[in-house]
């Protein structure tokens, strides 16, 4: 069966694992200095580092810049509105 969503491009730049910028972004769920959680139009993704901020944020054109040390990237098909009775977390990473 084909796929029919409707899924816009997204890039992510990132120089020296140290800042980077992000498209495609719909919201920012959470971040703090270790995670920062994102809805993009490819589906949830966590990254996972060290003193990170999120430095620009511009939803209207759905980019965000972050810096900081960069560990991993991690994508999730999973929507944030999702309820389960299963922590958010557990969730993401099934």
């Amino acid at each position: 069966m084909e796929d029919t969503r409707n899924i816009k491009g997204q890039r992510i730049t990132l120089n020296n694992r140290g800042e980077g910028t992000i498209t495609g972004v719909l919201a920012v769920i959470s971040f703090d200095p270790n995670e920062i959680l994102l809805e993009t139009e490819q589906g949830m993704l966590l990254i996972k580092g060290n003193q990170l901020n999120v430095t620009k944020l511009t939803l209207d054109k759905g980019e965000v810049a972050i810096d900081g040390r960069v560990d991993s990237f991690t994508y999730s098909d999973m929507k944030s509105g999702v309820k389960s009775e299963n922590g958010f977390f557990e969730r993401l990473f099934k």
